[in-house]
C-alpha cells in the first residue's frame, strides 16, 4: 500500500525530544523551552493542515472510502469528515446549523 512506509522512528525521537523538554530539572529553562516548542508547533500547523487536507482530497478523489482515508493518514474518521466539509478548529466556533436545534430559528 502506497504510504505505508511511514517511519515511526521519526515520530519516535520527535516525542523523546519532548519528553527531554518536559525533564528540564529548572522550572524557568523548562517553561521557556516549552514556550519555544510551542511556538514552532503553531507556525508549523498551517502548512501540516494543508498537506493532511491536501491527501485526504487526492485519496477522496481516488475513490478511497472515509474510514480507509482515515486510516492512511493516521487520523479518525471524524477528522476525515470535517475536513471534507472544510471544517478546521473547534466545535465552539462553527456556526451553528438548523439541524443542531438552535432554538432561535
Amino acid at each position: 500500500m502506497k504510504g505505508s512506509g511511514v517511519s515511526d522512528e521519526e515520530v519516535w525521537q520527535v516525542s523523546e525530544a519532548l519528553d527531554r523538554v518536559e525533564a528540564i530539572e529548572d522550572p524557568e529553562a523548562r517553561v521557556r523551552a516549552m514556550s519555544k516548542v510551542m511556538a514552532d508547533q503553531v507556525r508549523r500547523n498551517r502548512t501540516w493542515q494543508k498537506e493532511r487536507r491536501e491527501m485526504v482530497l487526492t485519496l477522496k478523489a481516488d475513490g478511497v472510502s472515509f474510514r480507509k482515508i482515515a486510516e492512511r493518514v493516521g487520523t479518525s474518521l471524524g477528522t476525515v469528515q470535517d475536513i471534507l466539509r472544510g471544517h478546521s478548529g473547534s466545535w465552539k466556533d462553527r456556526p451553528k446549523s438548523p439541524a443542531d436545534g438552535d432554538a432561535s430559528s
